[in-house]
């Protein structure tokens, strides 16, 4: 699949509208990638919950782990699930909030700077091939767009918020996706 980004939006991806985002500080220009990794309930993938829960519409009731993210506000710029799928759910020009209390080299606020991309997974798990696929066309479209976005400005969100986060984890395999994005820069 190759993406382009007309207006801050990623074409061709489902869009799903979160309210959960905020306009960006002037002048500050979008230079990092942050990748995550969300499964909702914990360990359990395709239930839709994800995209409930950056839309604030996840049900406690459903299941006791949703009870204690209950009014969290969260949202991420594009999700890619397990099938290789992408939703959009915050413009890429605007700040969405996945980054929390975060700092990289030596500035704080990354969802200032940032996208976020959420892969449906777990810090332990193995990313499924597809995921791969779609987020380095994802990351080739946005080097493009925003040319402050480069390889070496792609992290996970355990690097800009060590000790409090882990993900994407162990199973995240950064090799493959390096592999992959030169191998979509070559046949571009």
């Amino acid at each position: 699949m190759k993406y382009s980004i007309n207006k801050g939006e990623l074409v061709p991806a489902e869009q799903v509208a979160s309210p959960n985002f905020g306009e960006r500080p002037a002048g500050v220009s979008i230079d990092l990638v942050v990748v995550h990794s969300i499964s909702l309930p914990p360990g359990e993938y395709g239930s839709g919950a994800i995209q409930r829960f950056f839309c604030n519409q996840l049900e406690s009731s459903e299941h006791p782990y949703f009870e204690e993210i209950a009014g969290l506000k969260v949202s991420a710029h594009v999700l890619i699930e397990r099938s290789g799928k992408v939703v959009q759910f915050v413009n890429f020009d605007r700040r969405a909030w996945h980054a929390g209390r975060s700092e990289h080299r030596g500035r704080e606020e990354c969802n200032d700077f940032s996208i976020g991309i959420e892969l449906e997974g777990t810090d332990y798990d193995v990313y499924e091939e597809a995921q791969y696929a779609s987020l380095a066309a994802i990351l080739v479209a946005l080097e493009f767009y925003y040319p402050d976005v480069t390889t070496n400005r792609i992290v996970g969100h355990s690097d800009i918020a060590p000790g409090r986060k882990t993900d994407p984890g162990m199973g995240f395999d950064w090799q493959k996706l390096n592999s992959e994005i030169a191998r979509l820069r070559v046949s571009s």
